[in-house]
């Protein structure tokens, strides 16, 4: 049976600011709370736990701040993180389906995970529902991404307990999921990036209703993740055809790259590779293909031409550039 396991963290970070911070370990958890629901998204078991800090002895004056948290109160009742962290996979069980408001909780557990030498828990690839971007897609039409006090403000929902501690905010993402069409929403499922595919064969394909993502393994460097054919090749999401490129892949971002194809039974479709950092430093891509109409299909040519417009300006000034240096070492001889 399915359940939704709805969690929070609230972290430290190193007071004296990012210069002398753990590398890898920038956000020291000093709490974790979550609520499980059943397929109704009804609440049947709740978990609070506060941990213990090792790595950074101090509170970030805003944490303190935010959370009105101490570290008196964290050594005295709180736990050691693998401890913590022991209590929190037994009671999240095999079934969990983990909800969270926003992409970072996931990634930031499992550093913590890394950083105490605990085993990863998390199956791969580790999907699970960022309710805010839900709540964006569903009640935003996509456009902001809205903080969680801000949602239930929105919504008119109960606040009857404090932000910003794990525990309350976890149940305060639990209303805003009960007040979404969940029915709708549930296809929409999202991939935590932390753990990356290692070869061809964990590549990720992810279908939605409209459109696919596709999650690559990791590359040494930009150019390899670009030049490979997987990463590169379009094809429709509804015949899982290949299709042909109307506009080959171009530069729209120094981390994205633009490119419109045809699929002859159902038209125009627009591909997005978006290039990521891994945590070792290697490079992963990340592609969405989606069909848009005639005036989509337009507004890539319009940006083609503008890429190319700018390109030539660029190579121009390097031109000039290069003969005013030419002729200046001329003139010094």
């Amino acid at each position: 049976m399915k359940e939704f396991v709805v969690f929070d963290l609230e972290w430290n970070q190193n007071p004296y600011g990012r210069e002398t911070a753990v590398e890898s370990l920038p956000f020291e958890i000093i709490e974790i709370g979550a609520v499980k629901l059943n397929e109704k998204l009804e609440i049947i078991s709740s978990f609070c736990r506060l941990v213990r800090p090792q790595v950074y002895p101090e509170l970030h004056f805003k944490i303190a701040e935010v959370t009105h948290m101490t570290m008196e109160e964290l050594r005295k009742k709180g736990k050691p993180f693998p401890e913590v962290m022991k209590e929190f996979e037994e009671w999240c069980g095999k079934c969990a389906v983990y909800c969270t408001w926003g992409p970072m909780d996931l990634t930031e557990l499992q550093r913590n995970v890394a950083y105490f030498g605990l085993e990863n828990p998390f199956p791969k690839p580790l999907l699970y529902y960022d309710v805010q971007k839900l709540y964006s897609l569903f009640r935003e039409e996509g456009k902001e991404k809205k903080a969680l006090d801000t949602a239930v403000k929105e919504l008119g929902l109960k606040e009857d307990r404090p932000f910003h501690q794990a525990f309350d905010d976890a149940c305060y993402t639990a209303m805003v999921m009960e007040r979404l069409d969940w029915e709708k929403a549930e296809p929409y499922i999202s991939m935590d990036y932390y753990q990356l595919p290692e070869n061809r064969k964990e590549e990720v394909l992810l279908r939605f209703p409209g459109y696919t993502k596709y999650v690559s393994r990791a590359f040494e460097t930009r150019e390899d993740a670009i030049a490979d054919k997987k990463v590169t090749d379009m094809v429709c999401s509804q015949c899982k055809r290949t299709m042909r490129k109307k506009i080959r892949w171009f530069p729209a971002s120094q981390r994205a790259y633009l490119c419109l194809a045809f699929c002859k039974e159902h038209g125009f479709y627009k591909g997005k590779i978006r290039i990521k950092k891994a945590e070792d430093g290697r490079v992963f891509a990340v592609k969405t293909i989606k069909p848009v109409d005639e005036a989509g299909a337009a507004e890539i040519s319009r940006r083609k031409e503008e890429n190319r417009i700018k390109r030539n300006e660029r190579n121009r000034q390097k031109r000039q550039e290069k003969r005013r240096h030419q002729k200046e070492a001329k003139q010094s001889e």
